[in-house]
């Protein structure tokens, strides 16, 4: 069975020495005044954050994905052996209230913190995880935009755990256009509303692990306008709730069947059937899609931590097979006295366990950097502070959902390759870190979405303001660093892949504004992502392989763990950055190779037919 220990030196390493997340934290009276900016607490928090999903939660990952959840004929839902009680010790520990409000029973840990927890529990058992994952996101939407009857009903349930929650986006005909949805809201004339409408692919939908299930529905009320304008968000708990908060009488929602799906099987991905079932608005008519954008950055983000988390534990368990399979004879050899030599000796394995490794560390990185920047965009004084930090969430949060998910992907079926023909056998658990890794390519906005949304909307629409402060950022860095004896060749391929980003971005929105329209952008989109992705990753791995070699001249690498960060940087610049020169040129190329002749290539009498 797999195993997985949690990267509490990284973190550690991270939070402290990158970031210095301690002292900018302290600098926010949110935190201070809950006394919860404070290092040692905090990294008493992760230490037992490690301990509950070593011990708790890992050993359910494989009873998850074979038991799967059963649907019984009146549509409630049974989760695997084990969940259920995983999940009481979860809410008894106070773990679904790390970072929500104390006003609703939370205790107000930075959002750093919380971010933190939930890669370990990716790690651990992404499909258990995404029970507790889905009501944060809930908690996030309602506390935002909910009337204080609602927040005053709902989050402390919600918080304390003893409810979860989740979103209703997604319908059979109306996936990423939502503007098609059917699902209907008509006022009852009491302050409620009769929700009636399928939704489809709803994680955490139906499930035996809380008293009641908070749904955040779509839905578009009876003389609203078409398309996204005219959908609104709507409260609908599976149980309404009397006065008092206690469960009351079922409301008219049910899970009509699950999905059966290759990966995920611990988790109920449910077709829920709302039929005239009593919803309460969320914020303003027609303000649905803006309002459910709340929960939806929160679950990318979420969603981007499932791909690292996974990378991670595959990272681990192929890193361990390697040091103890023997195959083959190296020289020198390690074994003189043996058959054969482990594998880790071999340049192709290292080359896998390094590109784990690498895009792992870095992935990271960027998430507590992520993090921290959610933590002052929500609660720093300084009002310019919080706009640079809202600026940069916008401009990486759909990096940090395609670019770590592709990554956690890649290297799930690098780490099962490492181990030959049992990655492939369903005991050594290889395969499914595999099959959980790929729906975080799916869900939550494709991959391609979030390359759409990062070049279109974070880039072009705004003339490129952010990309331009973030460019400042990196500039900044080059310029001091350049001409330093460890890492001034890193700085000067950040410096110039950073002016080539800029330039590549200009001839985008040329094309963009040319012939070619939206398809040019369309056309470029993913692979500008993922250059994107190598710029922020360059600038990270910079950043702390600076620090790695300024403790290892100051003595303090005991332990080998600065070596290991300069070692795993000069690896990363030399066999993974690169990848941004054949990126340059597909980005170049743009539309054209794409407009082809439909009938001739396709076979297809589309409306797209070109000479």
């Amino acid at each position: 069975m797999p195993t997985y220990k949690a990267p509490l030196r990284d973190i550690k390493f991270l939070m402290n020495e990158l970031l210095d997340a301690p002292a900018e934290l302290a600098k926010i009276p949110y935190y201070t005044a809950n006394e919860t900016a404070d290092a040692d607490l905090m990294s008493q928090v992760l230490d037992e954050a490690a301990r509950f999903v070593e011990t708790e939660l890992v050993p359910l990952n494989a009873v998850g994905d074979k038991e799967g959840c059963v649907r019984h004929d009146n549509g409630d839902v049974t989760t695997p052996t084990g969940f259920k009680a995983a999940y009481d010790k979860y809410r008894a520990a106070g773990w679904t209230a790390l970072d929500a409000d104390p006003t609703y029973g939370g205790q107000g840990m930075p959002h750093l913190i919380s971010n933190v927890l939930v890669e370990m529990l990716n790690s651990a058992n992404v499909a258990w995880s995404m029970y507790p994952g889905l009501s944060h996101g809930a908690y996030s939407a309602l506390h935002a935009v909910g009337s204080d009857t609602l927040k005053d009903l709902y989050l402390p349930k919600i918080v304390s755990g003893e409810w979860t929650g989740t979103m209703c986006l997604t319908e059979p005909h109306a996936g990423t256009d939502l503007g098609m949805i059917r699902t209907k809201a008509t006022d009852n004339g009491d302050g409620s509303y009769a929700i009636s409408g399928t939704k489809i692919f709803i994680s955490a939908g139906e499930h035996d692990m809380a008293d009641n299930i908070v749904h955040l529905v779509l839905a578009r009320l009876e003389g609203s306008p078409e398309g996204t304008k005219g959908i609104s968000l709507f409260l609908v708990p599976k149980f309404i709730p009397t006065a008092d908060g206690k469960v009351g009488e079922r409301n008219g929602v049910v899970c009509g069947s699950l999905e059966h799906k290759m990966g995920i099987h611990g988790n109920a991905t449910a077709v829920l059937n709302f039929d005239q079932a009593q919803g309460w608005l969320v914020g303003e008519v027609n303000k649905g899609m803006s309002h459910m954008f709340i929960m939806m950055n929160a679950a990318r983000l979420g969603t981007g931590l499932q791909g690292l988390g996974l990378g991670e534990v595959a990272y681990q368990n192929a890193l361990v097979y390697a040091k103890d399979r023997t195959q083959m004879r190296h020289e020198p050899r390690v074994n003189p006295g043996e058959q054969a030599d482990p594998i880790i000796v071999h340049p192709d394995v290292r080359r896998m366990l390094l590109t784990g490794k690498a895009y792992t560390e870095a992935g990271r990185a960027m998430a507590m950097w992520l993090a921290l920047s959610i933590d002052q965009e929500h609660h720093h004084p300084d009002e310019a502070k919080r706009k640079e930090a809202a600026d940069l969430v916008a401009l990486l949060t759909p990096i940090a959902k395609a670019f770590m998910t592709d990554n956690g992907f890649n290297i799930a079926v690098q780490s099962q390759q490492v181990f030959g023909g049992h990655g492939y056998i369903q005991e050594w658990g290889m395969e499914q870190f595999v099959r959980d890794a790929r729906i975080g390519q799916i869900y939550e906005g494709t991959n391609g979405i979030q390359a759409l949304d990062l070049l279109g909307r974070k880039v072009l629409m705004d003339g490129g303001k952010k990309l331009q402060k973030l460019a400042g950022t990196l500039q900044e860095f080059v310029e001091e660093n350049e001409s330093d004896e460890h890492i001034g060749d890193y700085a000067t391929q950040l410096g110039k892949a950073a002016q080539q980003l800029g330039s590549l971005t200009m001839v985008i929105g040329q094309k963009a504004m040319g012939e070619g329209g939206a398809d040019e952008v369309n056309a470029a989109a993913v692979d500008y992502l993922r250059f994107f992705g190598h710029v922020v990753y360059g600038y990270l791995w910079a950043r702390m392989a600076k620090i790695a070699h300024e403790q290892i001249e100051a003595g303090n690498d005991k332990d080998g763990f600065y070596t290991a960060k300069v070692q795993t940087a000069k690896f990363y610049f030399a066999k993974l950055f690169p990848e941004i020169k054949s990126l340059a040129t597909t980005i170049k190329a743009g539309n054209e190779t794409l407009a082809v002749d439909d009938r001739a290539v396709f076979g297809w009498e589309g409306a797209l037919v070109h000479a």
